[in-house]
């Protein structure tokens, strides 16, 4: 008999399975979706505010923001996490987590109950959020990646809209069911997501790398249609399997400290865009959509109702970008993206110091611009590229540093809106325009194209491969000039000045500058569409 496992076979395969697999998983990032939603529209209502002793600006900001504290915790974590229990066993921990600390914030009785509760979710969301995005790009084929990943970040957007008219249908309840009931619905969802998450398969890449082989290959096959001699499905597991090989052959240790030595350029870039998703403005709008609303002259329940109008239309802005991004590429929808945005923000702010009859309409057209610029830009490709450019080996370590930024930032910016909303009023929105502008100077000058790269040769995209050859013919090269000077004959060449072709010369372009150049590159790969 075969000493192999039998591995159960799923019922689907193929395409049939990839976009089932995409759309369950992808409850994940609607939880935290519903999450900023349901708070915009609860903090604002009166028997909320009642209920916890009409909080203040720091209150107020603090019961938002502090689930970004547990999901920074969790998300720095979730890199260990997801290489030692896999990314299906992340997936389950963290719906159950976040099922917990929702319960907790349904049946809060008090201020720091409610905190406790919220710190709890956001453990969950840091696993969530960490582990989603790497999953959903290592079932990926490399011409669909980035449609599959915007499909994921419409799903966070969907649970987004989903809670605000959640909202503004329980506002109608005269008790504190009103808050209670939007609070409650998510812990159905963590609960489905944690049931659902035992069914999936794991990821291939991470069944090969620890060594599960024959479950890696059926993974593989069923995705590909479920043959196992289908030459598309060996190849991408001699791909996988090969750059498992190379890594463990490099007998490199698997740290943090390996990782930023040898890939930081790439972890800062990850960083960067989680980092400048928040500072862009976005959570401006989403948790305090009521409250700009309301300065911009719409009260009480019109304005949750002008927020679900505009969650509407941030839902279909997100829909285009599932064609775009495999055809324009990463680069120019946040180039674009960023543009429209911090014309949007600019706008707004300009309404409300004018403060004329037409200010209230005039801010909900801007709002709703610069929601659907960043639905289709800034919203889905920090979630895509951070998993694209880091290497199998330390994916999950990079990921959860870049999703960490995420949540550092998303809790800065959390916290301190509410306050700036009084302290600098319509100045908060050029503000974050002036960060939409540094993001696209940031985009343009430093950020590589990765459409259409298979994930095992991200390397020649930075030009790792490159520099690999340029070590070893410099250690050639040193081994040889080191057996020459050993020779009694050898003469040590004169030095008349530096040489016009050295690339190291003073005249030589900057390091900013080359850079630059391999940024925007166009050349540096053949793109396969297998």
């Amino acid at each position: 008999m075969s000493d192999e496992p039998v591995i159960p076979r799923p019922r689907l395969v193929g395409q049939s399975l990839l976009y089932s697999i995409s759309v369950f998983v992808s409850l994940g990032v609607f939880l935290f979706g519903y999450d900023q939603g349901v708070m915009s529209g609860i903090i604002t209502g009166p028997y909320f505010r009642k209920y916890f002793n009409y909080p203040g600006p720091i209150e107020t900001g603090t019961v938002v923001a502090v689930l970004e504290v547990g999901a920074f915790i969790t998300s720095v974590a979730a890199g260990r996490v997801g290489d030692i229990i896999g990314r299906r066993g992340t997936l389950f921990a963290g719906a159950v987590v976040f099922t917990v600390g929702g319960a907790i914030q349904t049946f809060t009785v008090g201020f720091w109950t409610m905190i406790i509760g919220r710190i709890t979710s956001g453990f969950g969301v840091g696993l969530l959020s960490t582990i989603v995005p790497i999953y959903q790009s290592e079932i990926s084929p490399p011409n669909h990646r980035g449609a599959l990943a915007c499909m994921e970040f419409t799903c966070n957007i969907v649970g987004y809209s989903s809670s605000v008219w959640t909202d503004y249908f329980c506002s109608f309840i005269n008790s504190d069911l009103s808050w209670r009931i939007p609070l409650f619905i998510q812990c159905v969802i963590g609960i489905i997501l944690a049931v659902g998450s035992q069914v999936i398969p794991e990821s291939p890449r991470w069944l090969i790398d620890v060594g599960r082989e024959v479950e890696g290959m059926r993974v593989i096959a069923d995705l590909h249609g479920g043959d196992s001699d289908d030459p598309i499905a060996l190849a991408e597991y001699e791909e996988i399997k090969d750059k498992v090989r190379e890594d463990r052959e490099s007998g490199e240790a698997r740290s943090y400290a390996m990782m930023w030595r040898k890939y930081k350029r790439r972890v800062l870039l990850a960083m960067s865009s989680q980092a400048f998703a928040q500072l862009n403005g976005i959570n401006v709008i989403s948790y305090y959509a009521p409250r700009v609303f309301e300065e911009a002259g719409w009260i009480g329940r019109q304005a949750i109702l002008m927020t679900g109008i505009n969650s509407v239309i941030y839902v279909l802005s997100t829909l285009p970008t599932w064609y775009l991004v495999d055809h324009w590429g990463r680069r120019a929808i946040l180039l674009s993206g960023a543009v429209v945005m911090a014309s949007a923000l600019v706008a707004t702010g300009w309404w409300m110091y004018i403060d004329v009859p037409q200010t209230p309409n005039a801010v909900v057209v801007c709002v709703i611009i610069f929601n659907a610029a960043f639905g289709y830009s800034w919203g889905p490709i920090p979630w895509l590229y951070p998993p694209e450019i880091m290497p199998l080996n330390v994916r999950a370590k990079g990921v959860s540093l870049s999703t960490a930024t995420n949540w550092a930032f998303n809790f800065f910016v959390g916290e301190v809106t509410p306050y700036l909303q009084e302290l600098i009023e319509w100045r908060l929105y050029p503000m974050h325009g002036f960060f939409c502008i540094c993001s696209f100077i940031l985009v343009y000058f430093l950020y590589p194209e990765t459409k259409g790269v298979p994930l095992e040769e991200m390397d020649a995209v930075f030009g790792e491969e490159e520099r690999e050859e340029e070590l070893d013919n410099a250690s050639e090269t040193a081994s040889l000039v080191q057996s020459r000077r050993s020779d009694p004959e050898y003469t040590a060449p004169v030095s008349h000045g530096p040489s016009d072709n050295r690339e190291d010369s003073d005249d030589s372009p900057s390091w900013f500058a080359r850079l630059s150049r391999r940024s925007t590159r166009k050349d540096y790969l053949p793109i396969r569409n297998d």
